[in-house]
């Protein structure tokens, strides 16, 4: 019996992924929904999960449909970073952290989410937990260990150089009671809080093939929408959405002046390459690594960020809006400090509410298939960049300057300013 649960085991792990490739409908509500990711910590000077409640009414008005909640559990105390240390240290994975409140507040935000028209995902880490994670006091085994046989801080391979997680351990996923574990404490969440789904971190560190379990036994509870951070085509086998990096790196290289707006029509030629035809994208201007660890609105886009914001919510894809984005993100937000957003005047929130009513509206703009094909327009004028959505009947048209400098492009009877956009209905 031993012997053909390791056999399966090793089957499952070694496969490759595109071999575990199914397709998953997208449930109903996510075919024209956008997406919003909250950091309780950081979203007031309470960093509360009631105080961020507070604030439901204005995202539903916005027209945000999916909200992304960053972890909410308990954080460790053992090589912790900073002061506060990360929310992706986790030390309970069915607790919530006192400093944010407790199980009832977390469940009566879901709630009130949902009273609103608007649904609810919870930042997941399933890669790693904190040092004094409660497994790491009664299951060793289940944790990576170094030569010796000795825990040690997470290493991280990003493609250049190795990267060393000093606040985590990385979870072993050789062992199988690790799997059953892990899928109890992700039902506990949809079974007690009663929510739509989740954003699993660094999801392709994790074998496809857990995910693809899980996701099968989360549905059997409650349909689930899932969110991989990633940019792996075959981790869709599990997911319904991942990150298009690809567009991002895009739009910081022509914000930056180190590519023009052809980068663009390279991403509409090439982007989706070796991706499912029924995939949702991400599309973002920022999230919470951009902008803690890279750049903040102000600084990568400046006055230029309208243009992208407008790109971001109308080309193919599922548009992220990051906390603090409606108001114009002029800082890099701490990661492990009480460093809470500054919202001023809301100075954004027009912009994207026009944005995603206009996506709710056209059926030309719906996430992965259920949207409109995408089709370049001729402008005569390398630094504009134009395109047509179109299903069937429904067309929305962008234009949108891309340079520091007034443009006449075809298709157009005014002149556009600089960074300026038009969309025509």
């Amino acid at each position: 019996m031993l012997r053909r649960l390791a056999l399966l085991i090793c089957l499952l792990l070694c496969a490759p992924a595109a071999a575990q490739a199914v397709q998953h409908p997208h449930l109903a509500w996510t075919r024209d929904a956008n997406i919003y990711e909250v950091n309780i910590r950081q979203y007031t000077p309470e960093g509360t999960i009631k105080a961020f409640e507070g604030h439901l009414p204005r995202l539903a008005k916005m027209g945000v449909k999916i909200l992304w909640v960053m972890p909410v559990q308990p954080i460790g105390v053992k090589n912790r970073k900073g002061t506060m240390g990360s929310y992706y240290s986790i030390r309970d994975y069915t607790a919530v952290n006192p400093e944010f409140g407790t199980q009832a507040d977390f469940n009566h935000m879901v709630k009130t989410a949902h009273g609103l028209g608007m649904k609810v995902i919870l930042d997941w880490v399933a890669n790693h937990t904190a040092w004094d994670n409660v497994w790491a006091l009664s299951h060793l085994d289940w944790y990576k260990k170094n030569a010796k046989g000795e825990l040690t801080s997470y290493e991280y391979d990003n493609g250049r150089e190795i990267e060393y997680w000093t606040d985590v351990i990385g979870l072993d996923y050789r062992q199988p009671p690790l799997w059953d574990a892990m899928i109890d404490a992700m039902k506990y969440w949809v079974k007690t809080a009663d929510i739509d789904g989740f954003r699993c971190d660094v999801a392709s560190l994790v074998p496809t093939p857990f995910w693809l379990r899980a996701r099968k036994e989360l549905d059997a509870v409650k349909p689930m929408f899932m969110l991989a951070e990633s940019n792996d085509p075959a981790i869709h086998a599990a997911f319904d959405m991942t990150y298009d990096w690809k567009l991002f790196d895009s739009f910081a290289s022509i914000a930056q002046g180190k590519a023009a707006a052809s980068a663009l029509i390279d991403w509409v030629k090439h982007g989706q390459e070796g991706f499912p035809p029924d995939a949702y994208r991400m599309t973002f201007t920022s999230n919470h690594d951009v902008n803690s660890w890279r750049w903040s609105d102000k600084t990568l886009y400046g006055e230029k960020f309208h243009a992208f914001a407008v790109l971001a919510a109308t080309l193919p894809g599922m548009p992220l809006i990051y906390s603090g984005q409606e108001s114009g993100l002029d800082k890099k937000i701490a990661f492990f400090e009480k460093d809470h957003i500054s919202w001023k005047g809301f100075a954004n929130a027009r912009l994207y509410r026009r944005l995603l009513n206009l996506k709710a509206r056209h059926p030309a703009l719906a996430n992965g298939e259920h949207g409109g094909s995408i089709e370049l327009v001729e402008t005569g004028d390398a630094n504009v960049f134009a395109f047509s959505r179109i299903r069937g009947e429904d067309q929305v048209k962008i234009f949108v300057n891309l340079s520091a400098t007034a443009r006449r492009p075809l298709g157009l009877s005014k002149r556009m300013k600089p960074w300026e956009y038009r969309i025509l209905e």
